[in-house]
């Protein structure tokens, strides 16, 4: 009985799926004029007559000690040009320093180990689509290149852009086009023909079997990590609470290590102020004060 109620569950979440969870939008963006106009739409001044796929969803694993990351969407464009595309739901307070070391595992595969020139290493751009306002000034994009800092006429000329999509902005500052699909991201349903394709890959994605069937892998393989996580989190706060001793106390320990192996699961902060609030009793407060702690 418990695993038909769980399937069912899965079920209805599939169902509700829209192109703001990443796996169905790496699934959409599988379609090349799909993606082409949404490249179109957020570099309006790029002349992008075709796209590849090196590989989908690519899982980027430098060496044995190093994070791997899975990119949501991962094409090279005319002039050999790298557009990587991430769709990002939660604020993990992260994104600018994942999005240098996404650049930075991006780089060491273009570059092959016997290249002696940095010069092959081509022109990237990582976007995220963000359903929140990670600068906080309402803008609808967010564009970042390395300049000098004496005269920001002066770029370092890298060829390395970073640039963060805001679906809540409020300004006047990007094109009809583009925030027809931002707020299509945010939930909503604007009138915009690129839009309605969109909408109709998604309708089309959502009655694929073998997606769905993947879906639901993802999901549970991702749930028993979660649980699996929980319970080492509260072995390894015990653990960290006796190192520590009278110093932080039992509870203070138990609570960091429970932190600890969140963060690791890459759970979102405010995931995991929910989780210690209610494992361990603390107020709002009380338990950011916790995840502050454990993170400095």
């Amino acid at each position: 009985m418990g695993k038909q109620i769980e399937r069912k569950d899965f079920d209805k979440q599939w169902e509700e799926l829209g192109i703001s969870n990443d796996f169905l939008f790496m699934k959409v963006m599988q379609n090349p004029e799909l993606c082409m106009e949404l490249l179109y739409r957020i570099l309006p001044d790029l002349e992008i007559d075709h796209i590849e796929y090196p590989e989908m969803q690519k899982e980027i694993r430098e060496d044995m000690d190093a994070k791997s990351i899975r990119l949501d969407v991962y094409v090279k464009g005319s002039k050999d040009i790298i557009y990587n595309i991430e769709m990002q739901a939660a604020d993990t307070k992260e994104l600018p320093k994942r999005s240098r070391y996404y650049q930075s595992m991006i780089d060491l595969q273009l570059l092959d180990k016997g290249d002696k020139s940095y010069n092959k290493l081509n022109k990237t751009y990582i976007i995220f689509i963000c359903l929140f306002d990670l600068f906080g000034q309402g803008r609808h994009i967010y564009t970042f290149e390395n300049l000098c800092k004496e005269d920001t006429d002066i770029a370092m000329g890298d060829e390395t852009t970073k640039i963060f999509l805001n679906a809540m902005g409020v300004m006047d500052d990007v094109s009809a086009g583009l925030k027809a699909f931002l707020e299509y991201a945010a939930g909503k349903k604007p009138k915009d023909i690129f839009v309605d394709k969109l909408e109709e890959a998604v309708q089309k994605a959502r009655k694929n079997r073998e997606w769905r069937h993947d879906y639901m892998t993802l999901m549970m393989r991702e749930r028993i990590s979660y649980e699996k996580g929980e319970e080492h989190g509260i072995e390894l706060g015990k653990e960290l609470g006796k190192e520590l001793g009278k110093e932080l106390g039992r509870e203070e320990g138990e609570i960091r290590g429970t932190i600890k192996t969140y963060k690791e699961l890459e759970i979102p902060d405010d995931v995991i102020l929910e989780k210690i609030k209610v494992k361990f009793h603390l107020s709002g407060k009380e338990a950011e004060e916790h995840l502050q702690n454990a993170l400095y």
